[in-house]
């Protein structure tokens, strides 16, 4: 066990350190939005449960344009009516000008690996929509054709990804704007287009349970790479887990993004199935630094379990 464990450390760290860069959306806990970016993972560790998960993250606060993303998703696992998980995930996400709506039905199909876990193998299919709707401020009254008019746009977009759910560790690849569709619209005899990127994603985490004297602590190591071959970015987030009387628990961590930033992780159970979780990102390594007031990040997540179906007790004709 201790040498599986050196293992896996050693993996997370010669991946993680060899990346430098930040591209596409991104979120500090993207532990709670696998299923956005790995359809694999759509109820893959839910039984009979159903959960919603909502994200919103303001980034670099106090930086005009900078980016405001929203993610709501919403996924079961109603293994007594059919196989495999189903979901919707929406993401929204505005930066400057631009403003981008992502919507996929996701479906993911089981495969029991003997004792060690299960495979989800899964796909998401629905539309993307881009918009851009700029406001120039010219010098003069003289419109200037250069620069590009607002335009709107909506496609096909497809998502692909194998999650692997073990007993306390998972991994997963996925890739995301299969279909690289081209959005574009005649404006003003001018052709605006914008081409969607196919984006690949390695993820992977292991939990470390009875951590303290009590036996109530875990601790929650989980490492995101994403890449549209171009540009890479990695988060790694550690958290601490404390076990609460009445089914409640309170976590706290760190993130570390390659390139960025650093980050802080609270979190709460108030109630059993529902997590309050906030991060606040400080800006560290590129320009917006100096003016930055960090990045904010809330999440609400609320599971519902159906209850198991009441037990029979079967006699036998001669006793009825």
């Amino acid at each position: 066990m201790l040498l599986k464990n050196s293992f896996i450390c050693l993996f997370i760290a010669l991946f993680y350190f060899g990346i430098n860069a930040q591209q596409d959306k991104l979120l500090t806990h993207f532990i709670y939005d696998k299923m956005t970016i790995n359809p694999g993972k759509t109820g893959i560790d839910l039984y009979n449960g159903i959960c919603a998960t909502s994200i919103y993250r303001n980034q670099w606060d106090k930086v005009n344009g900078a980016p405001n993303s929203a993610v709501l998703n919403i996924e079961a696992n109603l293994s007594k009516f059919f196989p495999g998980g189903v979901g919707i995930a929406f993401y929204h996400d505005a930066i400057g000008f631009a403003r981008q709506n992502n919507l996929l039905l996701n479906y993911s199909y089981p495969i029991q690996i003997g004792r060690a876990g299960v495979l989800g193998i899964g796909v998401g299919v629905g539309i993307m929509n881009y918009g851009l709707n700029p406001e120039w401020i010219p010098p003069t009254q003289n419109p200037d054709n250069s620069l590009p008019a607002g335009f709107a746009a909506t496609s096909f977009d497809a998502n692909f990804g194998m999650y692997f759910q073990g007993k306390e560790y998972f991994v997963g690849f996925s890739s995301t704007h299969l279909s690289a569709s081209l959005l574009k619209q005649q404006v003003a005899g001018f052709e605006q287009n914008y081409q969607t990127a196919r984006h690949y994603y390695l993820m992977g985490g292991k939990q470390f349970k009875k951590i303290g004297s009590d036996n109530k602590g875990t601790i929650d190591a989980q490492l995101l790479l994403r890449t549209d071959l171009v540009k890479f970015s990695g988060d790694l987030n550690v958290r601490y887990i404390h076990a609460l009387a009445g089914n409640k628990q309170v976590y706290g961590g760190l993130t570390t993004r390659s390139s960025d930033a650093i980050a802080i992780m609270a979190g709460y159970t108030p109630i059993p199935k529902l997590t309050v979780g906030y991060s606040y990102d400080m800006t560290l390594l590129n320009k917006l630094s100096t003016i930055s007031r960090g990045s904010h990040e809330l999440v609400v997540k609320y599971c519902y379990y159906l209850p198991p179906p009441p037990k029979q007790n079967a006699r036998h004709p001669r006793w009825l």
